[in-house]
């Protein structure tokens, strides 16, 4: 089954607007679905295609391009007759799936995009690429788009409730509230969501299974494992900090100040012994960080505090297996009283999560902002997130706070005016993956 992604469209503009005239990289986690979605792609937008997965490691292809690099009627002769395959100029497309293990078709892409006869689309995971470019040279030929798992709005479309989603939009543009029904049709689909995640093979199981949640969590747990072994093989100078994070990141979410407190990781610990850490957890896409900002008015990236982190998962799914890491397996029934409220569980956790999630995907970086009060002598004001226009003549800031129930945080009016808030707070915004 292929899923239906917005990342085809980013893929389609590449194609037409930059008509060979560049490569595109298609960056994200391990397991985000970009070999699926890049040939699907390729059988839809072009004649031909070859698959060029380096990830097998085969000498024969990889002698190809040592040897004919500089020979390229003879690369392609060679690469059209191994793989059976009809190449048409500017009609056909070179797919080098995984390109991190085989960096030197990357570094080739100067060469090929020159040659003008072909498109090229690469795949990696983030981590990985950024691992394997010590000895080649970048190629300026070469545009990168990042892949991100499924947002509500994809997820929702897998299941096939495009009226639902419709009927949101209409509500939005009207600035109507949902109809009660509707609302927890919405709530329903979205709390689904959150359990099963936006990795594409759980989603796709949850689909032809008749929703059944434990073939979902063994398979959302398969990726886990797979993220862990990823993570074994690091320098061994900071694995084990990498994995302390990772192993910590439920029970670092569940805490009322999620923030992490490096000194209960390990005695006498601070947050420069961790930067190494927190970048691969970031750059593998595994988990998403979120710095204090401590004073958004001037600029969020300005005044970053980088000592003073958060750490969610990529994958709101992914952290709810995470979290009962105890258990080899969480059964159907366990999902389902989770999902009906019948289950005792920090939902404030992954409804925080989820959202950090939909932000990162479309393209905020993540800030939180603390108010220290001399009177109170602690924290008065916390707010989850905040996020700003990006616009240099309106500059405009825009808090989050994320609820899981019916208790809505009551901001400081002084506080939010001296700050210069634009507060815009809607049902939509929220479902629709925060489109600011």
């Amino acid at each position: 089954m292929i899923l239906k992604r917005k990342i085809y469209s980013k893929l389609l503009e590449w194609k037409n607007g930059c008509g060979g005239t560049k490569a595109i990289m298609l960056e994200g986690a391990r397991r985000i679905g970009k070999s699926t979605i890049v040939e699907e792609f390729a059988k839809k937008e072009y004649e031909s295609y070859i698959l060029i997965d380096f990830a097998k490691k085969d000498k024969v292809v990889e002698e190809y391009f040592s040897q004919y690099l500089n020979k390229l009627d003879d690369l392609f002769m060679l690469l059209s007759t191994y793989y059976g395959v009809n190449l048409v100029t500017r009609k056909s497309v070179l797919i080098f799936d995984e390109v991190q293990m085989f960096p030197q078709a990357r570094a080739a892409i100067k060469y090929l995009v020159a040659d003008g006869r072909y498109d090229y689309i690469e795949t990696g995971s983030l981590i990985s690429i950024k691992e394997n470019v010590k000895d080649i040279v970048i190629p300026s030929e070469e545009r990168s788009i990042t892949m991100y798992p499924l947002d509500f709005e994809e997820f929702a479309w897998a299941l096939g409730e495009e009226q639902l989603l419709n009927y949101i939009k209409r509500c939005f543009e009207k600035r109507e509230p949902l109809e009660r029904g509707m609302h927890n049709n919405a709530m329903m689909l979205f709390k689904q969501y959150m359990l099963v995640g936006g990795m594409p093979k759980p989603v796709i199981i949850y689909m032809e299974n008749d929703k059944n949640f434990s073939l979902v969590d063994a398979e959302k747990r398969d990726i886990l494992k797979l993220y862990r072994n990823d993570i074994m093989k690091i320098k061994a100078q900071y694995r084990g900090k990498v994995l302390a994070i990772f192993d910590q990141i439920p029970g670092l979410l569940s805490q009322h100040e999620k923030r992490v407190v490096f000194k209960n990781i390990q005695e006498g610990s601070y947050a420069d012994r961790y930067s190494e850490t927190f970048f691969w957890l970031s750059d593998s896409m595994i988990s998403n960080e979120c710095f204090l900002c401590n004073d958004p008015n001037v600029g969020l990236s300005i005044n970053e505090e980088r000592t003073y982190v958060k750490c969610y998962m990529g994958d709101t799914g992914l952290l709810l297996s995470h979290a009962f890491d105890e258990n080899e397996l969480l059964e159907s029934e366990v999902y389902a009283q989770i999902l009906n409220d019948k289950l005792s569980i920090n939902e404030g956790m992954l409804y925080e999560n989820v959202i950090a999630q939909m932000l990162v995907a479309n393209g905020h970086k993540l800030y939180f902002y603390t108010h220290y009060s001399l009177e109170k002598h602690r924290n008065d004001i916390e707010i989850d997130f905040i996020i700003s226009n990006n616009s240099k003549l309106k500059y405009k800031l825009y808090p989050i706070e994320v609820k899981s129930g019916k208790n809505i945080l009551q901001l400081d009016t002084r506080f939010m005016q001296s700050l210069r808030i634009n507060l815009s707070l809607h049902l939509h915004t929220v479902l629709m993956c925060l489109n600011t």
